[in-house]
């Protein structure tokens, strides 16, 4: 006997019809002998619907009550999939995150899971029971219910499996696995049979839709083998399953490739400040009300004035933070002492991956030669390990992205 997490995203239970092929999938690892622990996203669409009567009623909202709002699509996902499963004859029960409890921290709309206490669920595994479990919240010491960020049901499946020691994490969603760069756009993207956490992460973190980065980061801490499946490419009911994409460690892949995926995000916004005092401290002063209101920044480029005596600084961050990021500026412009400040939601960053760029030169250049040869202008770059991104325009972003998965070779033979 395992113990299987299985994890559903918002278009695998989008109404009762693909509900109801939830159910019968999570039987047949019932009937294989599984215990089985079962967490749903909310239908497609109902967290798009709920942020945006959020929006209507405050663009500067309490984020405590956002996150009560939020959190309810899942509850009723929970709900119908443990009805369903009773219907075919599964002992289901479902479970909200302040009933498990998954306990977080006080951030809310984009808490930390600090703990899982494993008595309840484990009590039903003892009785037979598969728990569904409501992806995505939590909550926190004191009872406040708290939300993990956009994408946070893969985190929720992938905690669950750390906590109940399960042998395997399957996420099932759209897809049938994790392909080279985006199969819509690039029409040779070739599936992965394998990929490494730090590339998996990578990829997530930059733009890859497919899993979420927490839940990579988490699965790589805790070793949680990581499936991506396809909850479409086969009958519920079969047999045969079609294999997806496993998120492994690197000693479990044999031959790593120079260059593993090309990633891209159009969710992308960059601030630059003109004439800031070049002085020490000047960027905890930029950067410490960002972080105190939880804005992540991630690419920075400092451009210092010949004189000596002034800065111009550019950052890149969501664009979904950009709003409340030029609010949290404007109100410390006394102490930052910027001339102006230049918004620029336009742009997209693209990403090429692979852990065997840690043996090999010439990445880089490959990839700025590419880019230039399609006229395409780089705004900013910022390296690391195992990958190198830079902002372009937005409108070049496929084009970006054909010409350097061919330029790398990662083009499916026709």
């Amino acid at each position: 006997m395992a113990r299987i997490v299985m994890k559903f995203g918002g278009t695998s239970v989008a109404d009762l019809d693909r509900i109801r092929n939830v159910a019968a999938r999570v039987k047949r690892e019932v009937d294989a002998g599984n215990e089985v622990a079962v967490v749903v996203s909310a239908m497609s669409g109902t967290t798009n619907q709920l942020v945006a009567w959020v929006n209507g009623i405050s663009k500067f909202f309490d984020e405590r009550e956002y996150d009560a709002v939020v959190a309810s699509g899942e509850q009723v996902t929970a709900g119908l999939t443990a009805l369903a499963l009773q219907q075919i004859g599964i002992k289901a029960r479902s479970w909200l995150g302040w009933q498990i409890p998954i306990i977080t921290d006080e951030t809310h709309s984009k808490a930390r899971i600090q703990r899982i206490p494993t008595e309840a669920l484990e009590a039903g595994f003892k009785k037979g029971e598969v728990a569904v479990i409501a992806g995505f919240q939590g909550v926190t010491e004191d009872g406040r219910i708290t939300t993990l960020g956009r994408g946070g049901s893969d985190t929720s499946a992938v905690a669950l499996a750390a906590a109940v020691s399960a042998e395997r994490c399957d996420i099932y969603t759209d897809v049938d696995g994790v392909y080279t760069t985006d199969p819509r756009i690039v029409t040779r993207a070739r599936k992965l049979d394998r990929i490494t956490y730090e590339e998996m992460f990578e990829l997530a973190s930059l733009g890859a839709k497919v899993l979420q980065p927490r839940s990579v980061e988490m699965a790589m801490k805790h070793r949680v083998r990581v499936q991506v499946l396809s909850s479409f490419d086969a009958p519920p009911d079969s047999t045969q399953i079609l294999p997806g994409t496993l998120v492994v460690d690197e000693d479990e892949i044999l031959e790593q490739h120079l260059v593993s995926g090309i990633a891209y995000s159009r969710d992308e916004a960059k601030i630059t400040l003109l004439k800031v005092a070049d002085r020490p401290g000047v960027a905890a002063s930029i950067f410490g009300p960002l972080a105190n209101a939880a804005i992540n920044v991630d690419m920075i480029v400092q451009n210092v004035a010949p004189d000596g005596k002034s800065t111009d600084l550019t950052f890149t961050l969501s664009r979904t933070d950009l709003e409340r990021a030029l609010k949290v500026l404007d109100e410390a412009k006394g102490e930052i002492q910027y001339e102006q400040i230049i918004p620029d939601a336009a742009v997209a960053k693209v990403s090429v991956i692979g852990v065997g760029m840690r043996s090999h030169a010439g990445v880089a250049l490959t990839m700025f030669e590419t880019l230039a040869a399609k006229g395409i202008n780089i705004g900013v770059i910022s390296t690391s390990e195992i990958k190198v991104s830079v902002l372009i325009a937005e409108e070049y972003t496929e084009l970006a992205l054909r010409a350097l998965h061919s330029a790398f070779g990662l083009d499916a033979a026709v």
